[in-house]
């Protein structure tokens, strides 16, 4: 079973600078929030969503609870991404690889998402250190998927780089897709469209 990680735990600053909006609890044109549509998209790919919150985003945890994930609060989040990871993947470490979402990236088709999960489930012994990672217009895009033999390196990671370090030092399956929603992420309020 390929386990998804949503990475929600960030600070959203560059949204709002000021901090009265956080973008993802932003709705999007259809109505849907931002972490909603994210949420939703990984529930319809993978059997298994565990979804890293900031401690105190009661509102984000709760909302992607009633969806259907598993929740935990990151304490280091404030520390980078890697925190983040690092939470999830160990959450659910008994899965057999992981792809992890971000919850600011809503537009990523779930075909995407499954077709990245497929890509490295086990179903012989070269799956197991197997990353695939999709590409859109020639550019490589979110999520990525991760087989079980790179568990210990997930769980090393730190700073703000996330997995970036395990993506440059192991060959990737690249995917191609015709997704854009791979390379679309709210950064800002134009973001939303």
């Amino acid at each position: 079973m390929i386990a998804g990680v949503l990475l929600a735990a960030g600070s959203g600053s560059r949204f709002d600078p000021g901090g009265a909006r956080y973008k993802l609890l932003q709705a999007l044109p259809g109505g849907e929030l931002v972490v909603a549509a994210s949420a939703r998209a990984l529930l319809a790919a993978v059997p298994r969503v565990v979804a890293v919150v900031r401690p105190q985003d009661a509102d984000t945890a709760h909302l992607l609870r009633e969806l259907g994930c598993e929740v935990v609060a990151c304490a280091d989040a404030a520390s980078g991404m890697a925190a983040s990871l690092v939470c999830g993947v160990q959450h659910a470490q008994d899965a057999d690889g992981w792809l992890i979402a971000l919850a600011d990236m809503p537009y990523v088709r779930p075909a995407t998402m499954a077709a990245l999960a497929q890509a490295v489930a086990p179903r012989d012994a070269e799956r197991l250190d197997a990353i695939a990672a999709p590409v859109f217009g020639g550019r490589r895009g979110n999520p990525v998927a991760f087989g079980r033999a790179h568990l210990q390196a997930l769980l090393a990671l730190d700073g703000d780089q996330g997995a970036r370090s395990i993506l440059k030092n192991n060959p990737v399956n690249e995917l191609m897709v015709d997704d854009p929603g791979i390379l679309q992420d709210i950064d800002t309020p134009s973001d939303i469209k």
